[in-house]
């Protein structure tokens, strides 16, 4: 492939696609993707996107309900930049044809309450908001004769000088190789912009929401390439993923909850949220997360009860139609009984340091969205905040392409990926068993409750991975699955090492040994 692009974009959801949106005007931009276009986090999303749009609310009250659950980590300028940002974000998305759900009488939307909001300021396409936007978001950019979206492009590493035919220890990024899935073959694409749009790193772990994509690939990349990584630690785990042996990571959005829905003991048949927090099922997900882990771990359960079969059955088909069909299709009517739920992985709150620019630490190269620690998410994300993320980030790193083109510098000759020193992977099933491993030891050592003796057995396990897929990426050629275990051995290092040198808790990091919050919040950066 030719590097006949202004911009690459790695990544086809909701950060991704604004980018790409914005830079179009007058920039060729080419946007790749590891599988199809719409396999990205975006689709997942049921909740929607949290905005101030009600009279009662104020900015100060969302930053406030931010701050809070992120534990005092959060960055307060990033904060506001992205609130005050946000119905402007949705504003767009409505012009593009979201059909965000309409409110009654004079209000123009319906608005929503989930855990961590003093206000409803959910906007939403009921319990399916996220597939509304990356529809609206995939035909606007395939409809841009200045945007190409590829699909099946596994990137494997950026491009900086090290690549260059005549070799410099310049660390800007050119642009990066991928392994197309249909050719079979390495394609270099450069580009003067290169934005990682790639979601987080959920796969790492045995149970969770993400997409089966979702495997750390761009903060992989990007430490590779010589960018600081931030608060790894700090990995979301939704309260109510459904439990079910045959159909796996479906979640049960916030929104049941914030609609009325209770988290009640099978084995007691009692209601356990206000035991733990005053907040009841509308407390943090990291609160209500340790609770039901609490609950499952004391009675020996295999899951709880998520219960809203006390509401109309109207307004619960009416709010929540997806989840009522699929689980209708799984012999369970959500208006007569409750829902059998679980904790999963669900979000990354860490990642790839960036500005309020989206830029990196590498001259050229940017990130948006759930790739990214942009300061906005802190110890915990607060519901809903994390597509409003994406299109805020991917807004503002457009835009400062765009006003600082000049100094970007043009890609200089790339030598061609290289396959002539290595052969075939022999045997997948040793990558299969590598893998299987990983998110099993992350699970189990390093998940909701954490203590440092599991944490220094997971930092042995991936020490021994390490340097397994190292000889496997150095004697054989690559292929999706091996690119994707490389990344996962990087991330959930990063995520050790991070869990491993914070000394107290707070948010999301949990840890027996040391249960106390500290008085004074410091992100934890790693350097490579």
């Amino acid at each position: 492939m030719n590097g006949g692009y202004d911009v690459l974009i790695v990544g086809s959801g909701a950060a991704g696609l604004t980018a790409a949106l914005n830079l179009a005007t007058n920039k060729r931009v080419a946007v790749i993707a590891k599988g199809r276009l719409d396999e990205g986090a975006t689709g997942w999303a049921q909740g929607g996107i949290a905005a101030v749009l009600e009279e009662d609310d104020s900015f100060d009250a969302h930053v406030r309900d931010t701050m809070i659950a992120g534990a005092g980590l959060n960055d307060l300028a990033v904060v506001e930049h992205v609130v005050e940002g946000a119905p402007q974000a949705i504003e767009r998305l409505a012009e593009l044809g979201v059909p965000f759900n309409a409110g009654d009488g004079p209000d123009r939307w319906h608005l929503t309450r989930e855990g961590g909001h003093s206000h409803r300021r959910i906007v939403h396409v009921a319990d399916a908001t996220g597939w509304a936007v990356q529809q609206a978001l995939e035909k606007a950019a395939f409809a841009h004769p200045n945007i190409t979206l590829i699909p099946d492009m596994v990137a494997i590493d950026l491009i900086t000088g090290r690549h260059a035919a005549e070799f410099s220890t310049s660390g800007a990024v050119h642009g990066l190789y991928a392994f197309n899935r249909k050719t079979k073959g390495v394609e270099t694409i450069c580009a003067r912009a290169t934005i990682l749009a790639t979601g987080g790193a959920g796969r790492a772990y045995l149970y969770s929401t993400a997409p089966r994509g979702a495997t750390g690939d761009g903060i992989a990349m990007a430490w590779r390439a010589g960018c600081r990584i931030s608060n790894m630690e700090f990995m979301q785990f939704h309260p109510t993923c459904l439990y079910n042996l045959t159909v796996k990571n479906f979640l049960i959005t916030e929104a049941v909850r914030g609609e009325g829905g209770l988290l009640i003991n099978p084995r007691t048949g009692k209601r356990f949220m206000p035991d733990y927090d005053e907040r009841a099922e509308l407390a943090p997900r990291d609160i209500v997360a340790r609770a039901i882990d609490s609950e499952i771990k004391r009675d020996g359960l295999d899951y709880v009860h998520l219960d809203i079969s006390h509401r109309e059955p109207d307004f619960v088909r009416e709010h929540f139609p997806n989840i009522y069909e699929k689980l209708l299709g799984l012999g369970i009517d959500i208006t007569k009984e409750p829902i059998p739920v679980v904790p999963a992985q669900h979000y990354t709150c860490g990642g790839i340091v960036v500005d309020l620019d989206g830029r990196t630490d590498a001259p050229g190269l940017y990130a948006a969205g759930e790739v990214t620690q942009s300061g906005l998410h802190g110890a915990n994300r607060l519901a809903s905040n994390s597509l409003l993320e994406c299109l805020v980030f991917g807004e503002a790193a457009a835009k400062h392409i765009d006003a600082h083109w000049d100094t970007l510098s043009a890609p200089p000759p790339i030598r061609a990926w290289d396959e002539s020193r290595v052969t075939d992977l022999d045997e997948e099933v040793v990558i299969q068993q590598s893998w299987g491993e990983i998110r099993r030891f992350m699970w189990n050592f390093v998940g909701i409750v954490r203590t440092t003796k599991r944490l220094e057995r997971a930092r042995n396990r991936v020490e021994l991975l390490r340097r397994e897929v190292a000889g496997y990426y150095a004697n054989f050629r690559v292929t999706p699955d091996l690119i994707e275990l490389r990344n996962l051995v990087e991330v959930a290092d990063l995520i050790i090492r991070s869990a491993l040198s914070r000394h107290e808790s707070r948010g999301l990091h949990y840890t027996l040994d040391y249960p106390e919050t500290a008085a004074k919040a410091v992100d934890t950066v790693l350097v490579p």
